[in-house]
């Protein structure tokens, strides 16, 4: 045999086997699979690459310039908190001038005092309805002891009625006082921490806006002032984007000063209109329970339309041993005593004469 025959048997050989597939399939065992896989399903590729619209370059430039906005806002911020520190550093050692509302600034010094001033007061207003809760409460449980005594003290039965009684209209007449207290406190906290504070909010803006503005008026003058454009350009050039910024600040400067102006005038006007109310209700309210007189403590609080606490339900009538029981007279004081009459002066006894034989002889 040739070789050319060899390796064409040798060909013909190859060609005669069945697939690597088929012949994998042929040596598996006698038992067909349970769950056969189907051939023809299709499998994902191992690799997608990502689809790219059209306006990709419009999604990417609205992203940089998003970005760099943001960068933006974060360098102006935080060139204008270096100057605005400089600034008041500058002021504190007297090296820089400050613009100066000499009326305007003795009226924000004033606010601020009056709400310390207000604030104190509240303080001293929420002790004092605090410690006369606790009395009130300490009234009403004794109020309820004499109650529960004299249903035990048949003797003292009476004493101890009139006694509950009388804690409970003083406990009656505290939690009424109680009432306008708590209107009082509640209307200067309202005047105290939200009016009064909303007003200083809109002076600390304008402080703000005055130090920012005396920051890059300074920093102009500076610049212009013979410094030869030691800063560069920028913010910092004279006639250009430096004075715009002045001009913008100062601005944004008077029209906070003029806010200020018109809140303070505001806030004086309502100030004195909720004091006089609250004042004329806190005297009245004060002055009627510790004078003893329920009648006008309660117009007082009805005046201010101030919701009362409701008046406690009747008690049950007294047993057939306090009806049968006869009831005393009131107490009252006892009377002075008088001063004891001096004891009478001894009679003086003229002397007797006794005549014994026309002898007269005197007998003392």
């Amino acid at each position: 045999m040739s070789k050319w025959q060899s390796e064409r048997s040798i060909h013909e050989m190859l060609k005669d086997t069945p697939p690597i597939r088929e012949s994998s399939d042929s040596i598996t065992s006698g038992t067909e699979p349970k769950f056969p896989t189907s051939r023809s399903m299709p499998f994902p590729p191992a690799y997608v690459p990502p689809e790219v619209s059209h306006n990709g370059s419009a999604g990417t430039s609205t992203l940089l310039r998003t970005g760099s906005t943001k960068l933006e806002s974060i360098r102006n911020w935080g060139v204008s908190t270096y100057k605005c520190t400089k600034q008041l550093l500058y002021e504190k050692l007297g090296k820089s001038s400050r613009t100066v509302d000499t009326e305007l600034e003795a009226q924000i010094e004033m606010v601020r005092e009056t709400q310390r001033k207000y604030s104190a007061v509240l303080r001293l207003s929420s002790s004092l309805a605090g410690q006369l809760a606790l009395a009130f409460d300490t009234q009403r449980a004794l109020g309820e002891a004499f109650a529960d005594l004299a249903q035990k003290s048949p003797e003292l039965q009476n004493q101890f009625l009139y006694n509950a009684d009388t804690q409970r209209s003083l406990t009656r007449n505290g939690e009424v006082l109680l009432a306008a207290l708590h209107f009082f406190n509640n209307s200067l906290n309202t005047l105290t921490n939200k009016t009064i504070e909303d007003t200083l909010l809109t002076i600390r803006q304008y402080e703000s806006a005055r130090v920012e503005y005396d920051a890059y008026r300074s920093e102009l003058e500076a610049a212009g002032g013979g410094a030869g454009g030691a800063g560069g350009g920028g913010a910092g050039a004279p006639g250009g984007a430096g004075e715009a910024a002045v001009r913008a600040h100062r601005q944004l400067y008077e029209r906070l000063r003029s806010d200020c102006a018109v809140k303070l005038q505001l806030l004086h006007d309502n100030r004195v209109k909720v004091m006089n109310k609250q004042l004329l209700l806190f005297h009245n309210a004060v002055s009627a329970y510790f004078s003893g007189n329920n009648v006008a403590l309660e117009a007082a609080v009805r005046h201010f339309n101030i919701r009362a606490p409701a008046a406690p339900p009747p008690g049950p009538p007294p047993g057939p041993l306090a009806r049968a029981a006869p009831r005393p007279a009131p107490w009252r004081l006892p009377r002075p005593l008088r001063s004891a009459p001096a004891p009478p002066r001894p009679r003086r006894i003229a002397p007797a004469t006794v005549l014994v034989s026309r002898t007269s002889i005197t007998l003392y």
